[in-house]
């Protein structure tokens, strides 16, 4: 009977749960709310509050995930901890949390005290050696190389240090975390029989093809840790890898590819790269951005399903049919080609058959107030530099309906002697009636639905093609392009027609 009501008192144990409680003693506050928040890479989010009383407080860990997680106390000032489904129990003081913590109960957590406090204590003694070594002659280089040699025993001891808490706690979280940290050791570049190095970039190499070694990418309790959206960013910045989004696709693809679909690894790891090329700077880099999308969110998963399993259908259904136009839009494609009339209606003119060194596509319209400041500057330069230099304007105007006249005066008025095409009346009026007196006769789908091909949502929109009608250049002011062309055609040094302004507003 005994072991009947023993069984009985276990089993109900396990089946309602076994709270995991996370309880803070934090001396020298007053009785306040207190706040449980977590890391999402390095941001950090709410997710539960409690009331501090006698200077205690206990929060429920099984509501949860595994990481990194801090107590936010009040005036922002927090300490971190690291929750790994087990109890924790910790003691510290008002003001100095780290200095004055003490681990009552969590294996994880003492680990991670110790390892920080080695940490302070190496970075101290640094430091010091770093200021004694400022503070020697210049001509004592007998001192300064025994204390060089010393900050270099410190990083050795440090990654001993963390190589051995690594070895003894492989079951722990706080030991990926820390070995996360490490950075990858470098072996010696291989050299010849001579004696010299084959490859002077060997360093360089191993460590951007190594640089995840020591990041578990299989286990998604890293995501809510700050050291890797660190490392990620690291990983991509222009610290490691060309700003260039080919260089951009060829490294971060396949570590992308390395992690599973369905984890909250691969989500984090995705979104992360998308954002920031998103918003990124550097020309070009809609690129990385738009190939992102197609790889890693619209292209079927193990299942059939688009992978992007975390967004809305609906959103990810319009972010997938917008990248298939914007995909054949950025650097190193070619853009779809464009067969449309000048104002006459009489001559049509074909993108890809325009020879000349460079192309700047152009798309404007009439009543656009942006346009008509832009659009003789574009002349302005066409005369005056880009038509010796074979370098020639493609020019799409809106000029239908109504539009048509005001399109053709501005011309008129501007004497806009580059190629100038359009949709114009006539021509939008026999496509509406019979698509199939000008296609593929005269033009194409592509052409006469020019907007929607060329995702031309706002104007003015500006692409630079070089003589293979691939894109090289776009979303550039009028200085830009002439800066751009001047030095790609070597005439860098050229007095500029139109100078670089803060002010000046982009042509998307």
């Amino acid at each position: 009977m005994k072991i009947l009501i023993t069984f009985i008192v276990t089993a109900l144990i396990a089946f309602s749960g076994i709270t995991q409680d996370l309880t803070f003693k934090v001396t020298g506050i007053k009785d306040t709310t207190v706040h449980l928040v977590k890391y999402v890479g390095n941001k950090l989010y709410y997710t539960d509050t409690a009331k501090l009383v006698d200077s205690k407080v206990t929060f429920d860990g099984s509501k949860q995930e595994p990481g990194i997680l801090a107590v936010l106390m009040p005036g922002q000032r927090y300490f971190e901890f690291v929750y790994n489904n087990e109890k924790v129990h910790m003691e510290t003081k008002s003001p100095n949390f780290v200095d004055h913590m003490v681990i009552k109960k969590s294996v994880e957590n003492q680990i991670f005290l110790d390892y920080m406090n080695f940490m302070k204590e190496g970075r101290s003694e640094a430091n010091k050696i770093q200021g004694q070594i400022q503070a020697l002659d210049a001509n004592d280089k007998e001192g300064k190389a025994k204390l060089t040699n010393r900050i270099k025993e410190i990083g050795d001891e440090i990654l001993a240090y963390q190589q051995k808490v690594v070895k003894d706690n492989p079951t722990t979280l706080v030991s990926k975390i820390i070995k996360m940290s490490t950075d990858v050791q470098i072996p010696e570049a291989p050299k010849d029989e001579e004696g010299n190095v084959i490859d002077k970039a060997f360093g360089y190499k191993y460590f951007r093809d190594h640089f995840f070694d020591n990041i578990d990418l299989k286990d998604d309790r890293l995501v809510n840790t700050p050291v890797l959206q660190n490392k990620i960013e690291y990983f991509y910045s222009k610290n490691l890898l060309p700003q260039h989004p080919d260089s951009i696709i060829k490294y971060v693809f396949p570590v992308i590819n390395s992690i599973p679909e369905e984890s909250m690894m691969y989500r984090f790891f995705v979104t992360n790269v998308t954002t920031h090329f998103e918003k990124s700077k550097y020309m070009g880099m809609d690129k990385v951005k738009m190939h992102m999308v197609n790889s890693f969110y619209c292209a079927p998963g193990k299942n059939g399903e688009p992978k992007a399993h975390w967004m809305d259908e609906d959103k990810l259904q319009t972010l997938c049919e917008n990248t298939k136009t914007q995909i054949r839009l950025v650097q190193g494609e070619m853009p779809p080609n464009l067969i449309l009339p000048d104002s006459s209606n009489q001559k049509w003119y074909n993108l890809y058959e325009t020879e000349a060194d460079y192309i700047v596509l152009f798309f404007w319209d009439p009543g656009c107030g942006h346009c008509k400041k832009v659009t003789p500057q574009l002349q302005t330069l066409y005369e005056k530099k880009f038509k010796e230099r074979n370098i020639e304007i493609f020019s799409v105007g809106k000029a239908t309906g109504d539009d048509f006249e005001d399109w053709k005066k501005f011309i008129k008025d501007n004497k806009l002697t580059f190629i100038n095409v359009g949709v114009t009346r006539d021509v939008y009026e026999k496509a509406s009636e019979d698509p199939r007196s000008l296609i593929p006769s005269k033009t194409t789908y592509e052409s006469i639905n020019y907007q929607a091909t060329y995702d031309i949502y706002s104007t003015p929109k500006v692409w630079i093609l070089n003589k293979d009608k691939q894109i090289i250049g776009k979303s550039l002011t009028i200085p830009q392009i002439e800066a751009f062309l001047d030095d790609l055609q070597g005439f860098s040094d050229a007095e500029k027609i139109f100078l670089m302004d803060e002010n000046t507003e982009e042509i998307k």
